[in-house]
């Protein structure tokens, strides 16, 4: 049996879409979520899963072989490491045989949320009992059109500077992660890199809107300051205000430019990636 957990998110969701669309259909795949009740799971039987409440996992855990862990969401690292800790100890309580985890990317390192997947991939090596399987996502394309996104005026105002990003789309990561956990076995102890191919910055979302959309999209890049008291006003929880700006001042600055070259991520989809400026440009609403 093949667990998925956080289906309710926007990468285990289609996930879920893809095992249950495969020959044979979801036969062997248990949706797991916080919240089932809210769970779209396309008649795959769904369990509650809440990492929160560790008491709650032994019942969620029984009789599963595979667990795809999807990363459990923003949180100081102290949340999301006790989370982690506890999926991977009910998994080894559980007899789980393999964990295949989804996790951030080797150029990532320096980022504010990077700590936590690090620490989660370094309790996977030393279980005495699991195999397991890192697939280090690199930042989605849908990120970076929610950070580039023009204004009213068509202007965007992000501090990228000339900063480039080897974004990957959403769904090729959700196709590699369902075909990665449908056959653990044939990737076992793997750690993959999973960034896009071709980086892309500001100035080449804004060519690419204004060709979609048939508006002008200009690009005048803001300051850092300007971007962090818009993220501190906009609601945000005060530890997502670093991770925000941080992830800016890492594109800006060269560090998430990626390989520039074929590698993981065109292996296993046995195709060539979807070309970010293309997701960005599908979806990106004309009227912003």
């Amino acid at each position: 049996m093949l667990l998925v957990t956080g289906v309710n998110g926007g990468l285990g969701s289609l996930v879920l879409e893809r095992l249950a669309g495969r020959p044979g259909g979801p036969e062997g795949v248990v949706a797991g979520s916080r919240t089932p009740e809210r769970a779209a799971t396309a008649g795959v039987p769904v369990r509650k899963v809440d990492f929160d409440r560790p008491e709650t996992l032994a019942g969620a855990f029984t009789g599963v072989r595979t667990l795809l862990l999807v990363s459990a969401g923003y949180g100081e690292d102290d949340v999301v490491i006790a989370r982690h800790r506890a999926a991977i100890e009910a998994a080894e309580r559980a007899g789980v045989e393999h964990v295949v985890y989804t996790s951030l990317s080797g150029d990532g390192d320096h980022l504010a949320y990077a700590l936590a997947h690090r620490w989660t991939e370094r309790r996977l090596r030393e279980s005495a009992t699991l195999r397991w399987t890192i697939l280090r996502n690199g930042l989605y394309a849908e990120l970076l059109a929610f950070l580039a996104r023009p204004d009213a005026d068509g202007v965007i105002t992000a501090p990228l500077a000339d900063g480039r990003l080897a974004a990957v789309a959403r769904e090729d990561l959700a196709e590699i992660a369902a075909k990665v956990a449908s056959a653990p076995a044939e990737h076992a102890g793997r750690v993959y890199e999973l960034v896009g191919e071709e980086a892309v910055g500001a100035a080449e979302v804004a060519a690419a809107l204004t060709r979609s959309t048939g508006r002008p999209v200009e690009y005048r890049p803001g300051t850092l300051a300007q971007a962090r008291a818009a993220i501190a006003a906009s609601g945000a929880e005060s530890f997502q205000v670093p991770m925000v700006a941080g992830t800016l001042s890492s594109i800006a600055h060269g560090f998430l430019a990626g390989p520039g070259k074929p590698g993981d991520l065109a292996a296993l989809l046995g195709r060539a990636p979807r070309p970010a400026l293309e997701v960005i440009a599908a979806g990106t609403d004309a009227a912003w």
